[in-house]
């Protein structure tokens, strides 16, 4: 959208997924990327193909853990994502049977520790750890979903209030998707330093872990997962699952 073909075709602005729910709920956006389950719950029309998936270990949502997965009763929580707030949530429940009470906090490793028996970490921050050398346990959160499920994790969508999705734009934003999959090199390259990433994780993180040109079993995943969360919140529907 910056630097390809689409180009100039709208209006940007740049926030954490949950604030982009929060715009395209008040009207305030047409378009944005937003966590699944926010698709699901406002009956957003989601632009098929474009999004953030795995289908396997992802690497940027991390539970780190100081007691096993099955004796974790406090759970210190970034909120800067909802969905992998639920996804934690889910698979807590599903897989080792708990579910822990959640408080919210900044995503500081020690002091989400010292507040909580574990502690979700999302994106620059969890790809800064090493979850190798830390010295506790901790749960990859895509890859412990496509374990349980047998299918992808789809974490956001591109998505649109119906009104304004169109075939043009459809195809301005999977052909947006492909220009960056087609540079990303030049991404490595421009966005690891800023990131305190080095280019081999950058790269690596692109190349083995992120999906994002999705397919349908890419939302076959989906809406497998707003079903479980639905067990949590109600307020999420099924609407707006289907590309």
């Amino acid at each position: 959208m910056l630097h390809g073909p689409q180009r100039e075709l709208f209006d940007l602005s740049f926030c954490l997924p949950s604030e982009c729910a929060e715009r395209l709920e008040s009207g305030a956006a047409d378009v944005g990327i937003v966590p699944s389950i926010e698709a699901a719950r406002q009956g957003l029309a989601i632009i098929p193909g474009a999004g953030i998936a795995c289908h396997g270990p992802v690497r940027s949502i991390l539970l780190v853990t100081k007691v096993p997965p099955a004796r974790i009763r406090t759970v210190a929580l970034d909120a800067s994502s909802r969905s992998s707030a639920m996804l934690a949530r889910v698979i807590l429940a599903r897989r080792y049977g708990v579910e822990p009470r959640a408080v919210s906090m900044p995503p500081d490793l020690p002091s989400m520790l010292e507040a909580a028996d574990a502690a979700l970490v999302i994106g620059d921050p969890a790809l800064r750890l090493e979850p190798d050398r830390l010295g506790l346990a901790s749960l990859d959160l895509g890859g412990e979903w496509c374990e349980m499920t047998g299918l992808p994790m789809v974490f956001a969508v591109w998505a649109a209030r119906p009104e304004a999705l169109t075939p043009d734009l459809a195809e301005a934003f999977l052909g947006s998707c492909r220009f960056g999959r087609e540079h990303i090199e030049d991404i490595v390259r421009l966005e690891a330093a800023p990131r305190h990433l080095t280019e081999a994780l950058a790269r690596e993180y692109f190349d083995r872990h992120i999906v994002l040109e999705l397919g349908e079993r890419d939302y076959e995943g989906m809406r497998l997962f707003v079903q479980y969360a639905r067990e949590f919140d109600t307020v999420v529907s099924t609407g707006g699952v289907t590309a």
